[in-house]
Formats: C-alpha cells, sequence, structure tokens
C-alpha cells in the first residue's frame, strides 16, 4: 500500500513539471513570435519609408531642379572648353607655353570650385559657413605650409615673369638642365645624362638663374696661342675662315676674331661665333677641331711652354783662406 501511495505522489510531480514545461514553451512561443512580428512591421516601415524617400526624390519638382543643374553645369563647361579654345589660338610669340599652362590650370581649378560650389547649394547647405570655415583653415594651413606658399608665389613670379619656359636650358644653383615643365610648387629639368631633378621654385627667385635659351642665338669664344713673330693679320683672317666652316656657324652676326695680348708662350687669339642654342656641343667641338686643321695647314703651331735651365758647378775653396784662417788660429793660442 505504501509503495502505491509513493509511485502516485512521483506521477502526480512528473505531470506537474511537465506543464510548468508546457507552460514554458508556450511564452517562449509567444515571445518568438512577438518579436518576429515586431520584426516584420519595423522592416515594412523602412522599406515603405525608403520607397516614399525614392518616390521623392523623382517627384516633377526635383526632377525640374536635376535638369536645370545639368544645363548650368554644361553651360560651365562650355564656357570652359571655349575659352580654352581661344587661348590656344594665341600665337606662342604672345603667349608662351608656360603662361598658357598656367592659364590653363587656373581656367580649370576655376570651373571645378564654380560647379562644387552650385552643387552644394542645389542641396541647401549654407556657403557662409562654408566660407567661414575655409578662412580659419586658410589661416592654420598657411602657418603650417610656409615653404609651400613660398614656392607657389614665387612660381607665379616665374609664370609671369616669362623668364623660364619649357626646353629652356638653365642653370641654378649649381644645376644645369633642360625644363620639362613649371608648376606652381618646383621646376622640374632634366640634365644631359637624363636625370630628373626638381628646384623649388623658392630656390629660382632666391639664387641668380642663367637661360642659355632665352635668346635665339648665343656665342661662343675660343682662346688659342700663336708664336711669337707669327703674322697676325694673316692668322686672325685663318681663325675667322676657320669658324665659317662650320655647318652650325650663323653667319649673322658674322664670326670675328682679334688679339687678346701678349702671353708667356705666344700672342694670343680670340676667336668668337654665333650658334643656336641648341646646337652648343656640336658648334663647341667643330670650331675647336677646324681652327686646329687650319692653323696646321699654314704651319702655324700653338707654342708650348718652355722653361730654360741652367746647371752651375760650385767653385772649391781657395788654399790661401785656408791659411789664413790657420794663421789666426795659432795667434789666439799664442796671447792665451
Amino acid at each position: 500500500m505504501e509503495e502505491e501511495i509513493i509511485n502516485a505522489a512521483e506521477t502526480a510531480q512528473t505531470v506537474e513539471a511537465i506543464q510548468e514545461v508546457a507552460e514554458e514553451a508556450a511564452q517562449s512561443s509567444t515571445i518568438t513570435e512577438a518579436i518576429s512580428k515586431a520584426a516584420d512591421e519595423t522592416f515594412i516601415k523602412q522599406t515603405s519609408s525608403f520607397i516614399n524617400t525614392i518616390k521623392g526624390w523623382f517627384s516633377p519638382e526635383n526632377i525640374f531642379k536635376l535638369i536645370g543643374g545639368l544645363l548650368i553645369i554644361l553651360i560651365f563647361w562650355i564656357i570652359y572648353k571655349v575659352i580654352i579654345r581661344l587661348l590656344k589660338k594665341i600665337p606662342s610669340e604672345k603667349l608662351p607655353q608656360t603662361r598658357f599652362d598656367l592659364l590653363r590650370r587656373i581656367f580649370k581649378y576655376l570651373f571645378y570650385f564654380c560647379i562644387a560650389m552650385y552643387v552644394l547649394s542645389l542641396f541647401g547647405i549654407k556657403l557662409s559657413a562654408i566660407w567661414g570655415a575655409a578662412g580659419i583653415t586658410g589661416v592654420a594651413i598657411g602657418f603650417a605650409a610656409q615653404t609651400s606658399l613660398s614656392n607657389i608665389i614665387s612660381g607665379l613670379f616665374i609664370l609671369t615673369e616669362g623668364s623660364v619656359h619649357t626646353g629652356d636650358t638653365i642653370s641654378v644653383d649649381g644645376i644645369t638642365g633642360i625644363v620639362d615643365a613649371v608648376t606652381l610648387l618646383s621646376t622640374r629639368v632634366h640634365t644631359y645624362d637624363n636625370q630628373m631633378i626638381r628646384i623649388p621654385n623658392a630656390t629660382i627667385i632666391n639664387n641668380n638663374l642663367t637661360n642659355n635659351s632665352y635668346h635665339s642665338k648665343r656665342r661662343i669664344t675660343i682662346n688659342i696661342d700663336v708664336p711669337y713673330g707669327t703674322d697676325l693679320e694673316k692668322a686672325l683672317e685663318i681663325c675667322v675662315n676657320a669658324a665659317n666652316l662650320c655647318p652650325t656657324v650663323l653667319q649673322n652676326p658674322p664670326a670675328s676674331a682679334w688679339v687678346d695680348g701678349f702671353k708667356d708662350c705666344g700672342i694670343g687669339l680670340t676667336v668668337a661665333a654665333w650658334f643656336k642654342p641648341k646646337d652648343l656641343i656640336q658648334t663647341k667641338t667643330d670650331v675647336h677641331i677646324t681652327l686646329l686643321k687650319e692653323l696646321k695647314k699654314q704651319k702655324i703651331e700653338p707654342p708650348f711652354p718652355r722653361m730654360d735651365v741652367s746647371m752651375l758647378k760650385e767653385e772649391k775653396s781657395k788654399p790661401v783662406i785656408t791659411k789664413q784662417v790657420a794663421k789666426t788660429k795659432q795667434t789666439v793660442k799664442t796671447k792665451k
């Protein structure tokens, strides 16, 4: 009897536990359904809101604004292209390539700036706040980048002054090279051995600049000595004719030669010839070779430094002097 009572009690406890588990499962399923329902409602609301936003973008008013904005941008682009074409039609004598590049960059940046300001105004952004922030930012950047600003200002001076052009051969601060590009920050050149060197514009402004290609003609001067006793008039004529034989030497202005003075080993002559800047190396080589050949034909050899050395023999001491010295010593001993 006792065992039946114990079994009945255990069965009752098991039933109660099963009921509790069932109640908990029912509650959890209810919560899960509520969460899924809320998620579905949120997704539906977000989707409908996004669709309404898209519809708002494509409203007739916004479509007209978009078309008007595109037309304004197209007008700006046409004006920019027309200005660039007009600049290209200006002869290079009046508008060198470096100034053309500068003006093209200025109009290009101005075009982008106007487009950006117009697009911001379409979105309702207040430009006054942007200008204020830009002013503060500009002051901060100015203090932080003084060297860059110095190079930019120097670049503007170089481009507006016209002292340096693309393709010119310049020498500045111990660097000699051919100019590849002149920008607002620096001037890029390549040397004769084809090395690229970037020269800050402030360096060009603060140092002496030599532009070997600024003028269309250059002159080379070569010094040569002839022996004493040479017919100087004939020698000068030979030098001028030798320079004119070179194909790169210009006839206008004509080549010339003059007496430079008396030297230790001969009489100095100077030969001057004009040429185009691009023919520097060829002209220099040709004139030297031709001068030596023509002078040699006329049996005029350049004098070489000479030094005369005389060998002097040392004389032996006379015996008389030796005897006198000996007598003097004997006299001194006698007195003592």
